[in-house]
This record gives structure tokens, sequence and C-alpha cells, in this order.
């Protein structure tokens, strides 16, 4: 068995998620029929992280095993060949060892949020942001997203539904930036909750509008209840930038 790790790049509006499932077509079942027909083999991918639907990524990360060796030029564009039309693109492939795993090995996943902060409804970037007519302080948001930097029971910002057995996590970088009518939140973290970024970004745009004061969001996260905290922002507007091994 030979282990290849590719990078993927996808639009999430296209699938029901990165996880096989019943109720729609997802990146990973898409890859996975493309590898069959190329060489017969039933392959499962493994990906850094699970996206959900309408989620987009720029450099997902996976890995399959496959029992004849190919070269990884070949596996990359017949792949891609095999999955169209579906918005899925594998950007590379490499070899790698029996050793690695694009889940288990990551040390670092990295997001990208995108708003788009004007009057004028979206056009080419609808579906791939998050449209807020409605003046926001990026400065006060990056204000206010420090106050969750560090390790720290996250409760607060993540899904009712989220099955991870502790809320604990470390958070490395949460910025806040604008560049003209696009403020970008970046996050990173080894791990993060279900819906964690979604609803840090929910919440940063409280602080935005002024409903709330940047420090509001250290006594969000104290309170250890998902109550505390503000909305889930739609998934359109986050992208799986990369994982770093």
């Amino acid at each position: 068995m030979t282990r290849y790790r590719l990078v993927i790049e996808y639009d999430g509006a296209g699938f029901a998620g990165w996880q096989r499932q019943d109720n729609g077509p997802s990146v990973q079942a898409t890859l996975e029929e493309a590898v069959r027909r190329f060489c017969g083999e039933a392959a499962t991918l493994h990906a850094a992280g699970r996206t959900d639907a309408g989620v987009h990524a720029l450099g997902q990360v996976a890995h399959l095993d496959l029992t004849k060796e190919t070269d990884v030029d070949t596996l990359r564009d017949a792949v891609n060949f095999h999955a169209k039309p579906a918005p899925v693109a594998v950007l590379s492939a490499e070899r790698v060892g029996d050793d690695f795993h694009a889940r288990f090995s990551a040390t670092r996943r990295r997001y990208l949020y995108r708003i788009v902060n004007r009057r004028a409804p979206l056009v080419l970037d609808r579906g791939r942001a998050w449209f807020v007519p409605v003046p926001l302080d990026a400065a006060a948001m990056d204000a206010g997203a420090r106050q969750l930097i560090g390790r720290h029971d996250f409760t607060s910002f993540r899904a009712s539904d989220c099955q991870a057995k502790s809320a604990i996590k470390t958070l490395d970088v949460l910025t806040v930036e604008r560049d003209g009518t696009e403020i970008r939140v970046a996050a990173e973290a080894r791990s993060f909750l279900y819906n964690q970024v979604r609803i840090m970004v929910g919440t940063l745009r409280l602080v935005g509008e002024g409903k709330w004061r940047p420090d509001d969001m250290a006594r969000a996260l104290a309170a250890r209840d998902r109550g505390a905290a503000g909305p889930t922002a739609p998934p359109y507007g986050l992208y799986f930038l990369g994982a770093d091994y």
C-alpha cells in the first residue's frame, strides 16, 4: 500500500459538507468515486477538517491509501478529470509515509472568515462571503477577538450538538482586519469545536455593530453557556485555508 497526501480546493455551496452522507453530495464521496473510476480501488479519504455544508476550502488536506503505486501528477490529473463537473479540484498530490494522517498528524488548522461590509448587495461574492450592510467597527472586533486567545473552556462558542468530550481548546490566533469593504477574521488552533469559528464570528459582529463592548467577549467566554454568546455566522463566509504538520 502507498499513502498519498492531497491538497484540495472546493466550493462548499455544491456539497452537503466534507463527510460522506445520505442527504446530498459530499466532497469525500465525490473524490472517492473519482479515485474508483481512475484505478478501480475503493479508497477512503481522511481529511484534516470535516467542513460543513456551504463551507469552502482553499487548502484542505486529505490522505488515502492505494494498493497500486501511481505517479503523483497522474493521480492528481486523473482524480480531477473523473470528479468533473463537481466544484472540487486536487491541487497537488505527494507520497507520504504510513505514519502520516491528515487529521491526527495536524498540529494546526487555519481558517478565514470573510465579511463584506457595504450597502450594495453582493454579486460576485454571493455565496462566498457574509453580506453585512450595517457599519462594522473592525478595530473593536479585533479588540474583542483578543479576549478569546489562549487556552479556555469554549462551551459558549460551540454548537449545542457538538460531540467533543471536552470544550477546552487553545486558540492560537484570532484577528480581525479590514481591507476596504471586506473584513477578514483569521483563526488558528490545533483543533476547533463544532461551529466554534462561526459562533465567534457571529458574536464579534455584535461588537462591530456597537451592541457589545469588546470585553463582553470575555464575559461570554466565562459564562460557559451557549446562550451567553451571539448567533452562528452563516457557513458560506468560512474557508478552510490549510493545516500544518
